[in-house]
C-alpha cells in the first residue's frame, strides 16, 4: 500500500480527489491511503502558518515550525525502515515527469508539502530530504493543484488501480512514446472518416498503424518543444 500524506493550508480542496475517480477507487480497494494534514491546525494558538520574510520583500513565507511539527508527527507514526519520499511543490523545482510518478508509486510513503506564497522557509530542506518538483514553467497561486497531479499520477500506477493493458498502452509507458490516436462511433462525422485500417479487422495492420502513429506523435511533440539550455 502507498501511504500518501498531504500537508496543506487548504485541506478542503482534496476531498473530491480522494473520494472520486481512480484515486478514490484505489483507496476503497486498499491500494492507497491518503491523509490530508491541515497546516493551520498545528500552529500555536493565535499564531499564523506564514510570516514576512527576513530581509524584507513582498509576500509571505511558510514558517518552518508547523511544517516540521507535521512531518515529525507523520514520521513518528510510520513504520521504521519504510521507503519514504518528501516532496515540496515549487516552481523552482525540476519539472515532474512520468519517471517521478513511477518512483513515487514505488515508495511506501509519499509526503507532499503544498508550497504557498513566496515559498517555504529554506531551513526545512536542511532538516529533511526534501525533493522539489514543479508542474511546469509557470506559477500557480498555491501548491494544491500540483500536489493533486503528483498524487493522481503516482496512485494510478499502483497494481490494481487501473487495467494493466490500459497502463501498458498509454503515453510514456515505453520511454518517450505517446499514446496513439483513438476513434469510436460513428465511423463518419461531419465528413471526417475514421482511418480505414481501424475498420479492417486486420489486427496486425492495426497494431502497426498504432505504433507508427505513436512514434509520429512523439516526433511532432519534440519538434514543438522550445530549445532547453
Amino acid at each position: 500500500m502507498l501511504h500518501v500524506d498531504v500537508i496543506t493550508l487548504f485541506p478542503e480542496m482534496f476531498a473530491p480527489v480522494i473520494g472520486l475517480s481512480i484515486v478514490g477507487r484505489a483507496v476503497e480497494r486498499g491500494l492507497a491511503a491518503v491523509r490530508v494534514h491541515d497546516l493551520v491546525a498545528v500552529c500555536e494558538p493565535g499564531a499564523r502558518a506564514d510570516e514576512r520574510p527576513f530581509g524584507g520583500g513582498p509576500g509571505m513565507v511558510l514558517r518552518v515550525e508547523p511544517l516540521a511539527s507535521t512531518i515529525d508527527a507523520i514520521i513518528a507514526a510510520a513504520p521504521a525502515g519504510e521507503r519514504r519520499r518528501i516532496v515540496l511543490t515549487s516552481a523552482s523545482g525540476p519539472r515532474f515527469g512520468q519517471a517521478d510518478a513511477r518512483a513515487f508509486a514505488a515508495a511506501d510513503r509519499l509526503i507532499v508539502i503544498c508550497g504557498h506564497y513566496e515559498g517555504v522557509d529554506e531551513r526545512l530542506s536542511r532538516l529533511y530530504p526534501i525533493e522539489e518538483r514543479s508542474l511546469g514553467d509557470f506559477v500557480l497561486t498555491g501548491g494544491e493543484i500540483p500536489a493533486m497531479a503528483f498524487v493522481d499520477a503516482a496512485v494510478r500506477l499502483l497494481d490494481g488501480a487501473i487495467a494493466p493493458e490500459s497502463r501498458a498502452a498509454e503515453s510514456f509507458a515505453r520511454g518517450d512514446e505517446l499514446d496513439y490516436p483513438v476513434y469510436t462511433r460513428p465511423p463518419v462525422f461531419r465528413g471526417v472518416d475514421v482511418p480505414e485500417v481501424l475498420l479492417s479487422g486486420d489486427h496486425a495492420a492495426i497494431a502497426a498503424w498504432r505504433r507508427q502513429r505513436s512514434r509520429d506523435r512523439a516526433v511532432a511533440r519534440n519538434a514543438q518543444r522550445p530549445n532547453e539550455t
